[in-house]
């Protein structure tokens, strides 16, 4: 499947039927324990946390999407980040992205730093603050772009020029993008992760994580951690991501191209204070993202994930109010929309000041545009903001 194109390999690649019985969907292997011929002779499996058939071909697939030779999967998006900075040693320095999801941050700083780790958050915007924040212990740069919820991004090919020559490794948090949208490994990134959660799960029915990379040494202490730690994904999980990424290009494409539309609908609304997605002009970033967010095609792509504050506290209020095809719910990326306030729940754990500093307002609405019918949810959107 090397030199086929991304549709293929999403419905191809670990999905080979089934050779005992020629079941065009393979099956899932609930198996925690296999039969060995003798004494460490087996067929590639001795135990399910350290590796299982259907985990095995759901990791090969999601590497090929990221057009990468290693992927190692994991019970959560957390479980993987953890897991990525469980490589660090004690007195290590990690830079993170200040608009970073609340999930690591909290990990980053009321677990993680209590094992020695150090962490500084940066507006990873400039280069020239990333550069100005590395130190001599300094390992990683951990960075999410698109960011939740504010929609800020980092140049990924000149943050990992930075990091080639400062000798740090590049992670890239690839979520609000999928292997869709976004390629970070192909721009210079050493690993990327996904929370498989959000639109490589794509249905709103299971939790998941993965990271991915090209570097073998990294690749083997990951799988390392992964069966040491534990937190590995599921037989069960594995096989409905496998379902799911088969359709993962026309969701993806759908996602986003009824974002850009509600978008332009919402910049155009008096209701609507301000509006922040990539794919505006009016986005300060535009034109990075225009660059960087390409889709298999080599068209830009600016995914689905629209923030947009109200006028006022009981405008946000009447609006969640007034919805009725976007349901108020944290996660992302499922085929149906949803809406949340990222404030009071995505960054709850966030420190007020922190969420002050960056911008982030109690009136800021985020929304995740789902496949639904487009005048169907601009529809709903113009009734919920009307008085």
């Amino acid at each position: 499947m090397k030199n086929k194109k991304f549709h293929t390999k999403a419905v191809h690649v670990g999905n080979d039927s089934d050779r005992q019985t020629g079941a065009v969907t393979s099956p899932i292997h609930f198996s925690s324990t296999f039969k060995q011929e003798k004494i460490g002779i087996h067929q590639g499996f001795d135990y399910s946390r350290a590796g299982n058939p259907t985990r095995t071909r759901f990791e090969s697939n999601i590497a090929s999407l990221e057009n990468s030779r290693y992927g190692i999967a994991f019970s959560s998006g957390m479980a993987a980040i953890t897991a990525l900075f469980q490589t660090l040693s004690y007195g290590d320095h990690v830079i993170i992205g200040r608009n970073v999801y609340g999930g690591t941050y909290r990990m980053a700083t009321q677990v993680l730093s209590n094992h020695g780790f150090e962490f500084d958050f940066v507006d990873t915007r400039s280069i020239e603050q990333v550069e100005s924040a590395i130190k001599s212990n300094t390992k990683w740069i951990f960075a999410e772009t698109p960011t939740n919820p504010l929609l800020e991004l980092c140049d990924i090919d000149a943050l990992s020029s930075l990091c080639s020559a400062k000798s740090v490794k590049l992670a890239i948090d690839n979520t609000f993008m999928s292997p869709y949208g976004q390629n970070p490994l192909k721009l210079g990134a050493d690993v990327v992760m996904h929370s498989a959660t959000k639109f490589i799960g794509g249905h709103s029915d299971l939790v998941a994580g993965v990271l991915i990379t090209n570097n073998s040494s990294l690749a083997e202490r990951l799988y390392f951690v992964q069966k040491s730690g534990g937190a590995i994904l599921s037989p069960f999980d594995s096989w409905m991501l496998l379902r799911s990424t088969k359709t993962l290009a026309l969701r993806v494409q759908q996602h986003s191209d009824n974002a850009l539309m509600i978008a332009k609908m919402l910049q155009e609304c008096s209701k609507v204070n301000s509006v922040i997605y990539p794919g505006l002009p009016s986005h300060s970033q535009y034109d990075l993202a225009t660059k960087q967010q390409k889709n298999p095609m080599g068209d830009s792509i600016y995914g689905s994930i629209i923030s947009f504050e109200c006028k006022t506290m009981d405008r946000r209020d009447l609006f969640l109010e007034k919805i009725k095809l976007f349901t108020l719910a944290e996660s992302l990326g499922g085929v149906e929309s949803l809406v949340c306030v990222p404030y009071n729940m995505t960054h709850a754990s966030v420190p007020k000041e922190i969420k002050q500093s960056m911008g982030l307002s109690q009136k800021l609405i985020r929304l995740s545009v789902g496949i639904e019918y487009l005048d169907d949810l601009i529809n709903d959107l113009a009734q919920a903001l009307e008085e």
